[in-house]
């Protein structure tokens, strides 16, 4: 366990289900007090699932990440229930398929708007919290090695354009924030067996076969692949560590 995350809290995006969830569960494993934000309605009993497995307090609260007044409102109720947060992980995301030369305006503005907007009011809205409270901060943005390669065989031009401006987006505010002692990192996964990637995998087992043809660890990666990662990058063990996204894909990016 990473001691020096006991007692202090965290708010994680999209943390209904998913990775989200997952990296939710490493921190409050580590004694991390939990708010989840998310649209799903499923979001408060996730928490309180987290509260009975980990014995930790949590809050599960419905906000949408392009809203920055859900979002100011969002983190006010946080810091009135359980304090400050010191910690936020950005794991709310959509993707769409989509050939580039049929694809709608308001359909690569949604994900524009919830992957790259959204990262960024919610770091916002976190920063804003820190810098009022005096404390120090900690921000872990979920990219994709999507901001680096581009995917075969479907076509997700929104999806690589929005994840390398979370790339960008957290290299900018690691910069720009060091003076406040609030720490921005981001983590590139690769294909993931998250509950939407699996609902996927499980209805078309032939593209999943040939993703996994394509990595040399020759399995795609489990939520729980994160919880180490996720763990380093918010404990202390990382103190000199900011502005810098980490792939891991299985060695997908690396051939």
């Amino acid at each position: 366990m990473s001691s020096d995350l006991r007692g202090q809290v965290a708010v994680v995006t999209g943390g209904a289900r998913g990775l989200g969830l997952s990296m939710a569960h490493a921190l409050a494993r580590n004694g991390v007090r939990i708010a989840l934000f998310d649209l799903l309605e499923q979001v408060e009993n996730s928490a309180a699932e987290l509260a009975n497995d980990h014995d930790v307090a949590t809050l599960g609260l419905t906000a949408d990440v392009t809203s920055d007044t859900d979002l100011a409102e969002a983190f006010r109720v946080v810091s009135e229930r359980l304090a400050t947060p010191t910690i936020l992980v950005n794991a709310a995301g959509i993707t769409v398929w989509g050939d580039s030369l049929d694809t709608e305006r308001d359909v690569w503005q949604k994900v524009i708007d919830v992957n790259l907007t959204g990262t960024f009011l919610a770091c916002q809205a976190f920063g804003r919290g820190c810098r009022s409270a005096g404390l120090p901060g900690v921000v872990v943005n979920v990219s994709s090695m999507s901001a680096q390669v581009v995917n075969v065989p479907q076509h997700q031009a929104s999806y690589h354009a929005s994840k390398a401006g979370v790339e960008m987006l957290s290299k900018a505010l690691a910069v720009e924030w060091a003076g406040l002692g609030i720490r921005v990192n981001a983590i590139a996964p690769g294909y993931f067996l998250s509950d939407m990637t699996k609902e996927f995998t499980d209805a078309n087992p032939e593209l999943a076969e040939r993703w996994r043809s394509m990595i040399p660890l020759g399995r795609m990666g489990m939520p729980h692949d994160l919880d180490g990662l996720v763990t380093f990058l918010c404990s202390e063990s990382s103190a000199y560590l900011t502005g810098q996204s980490i792939v891991i894909d299985g060695a997908y990016t690396a051939i």
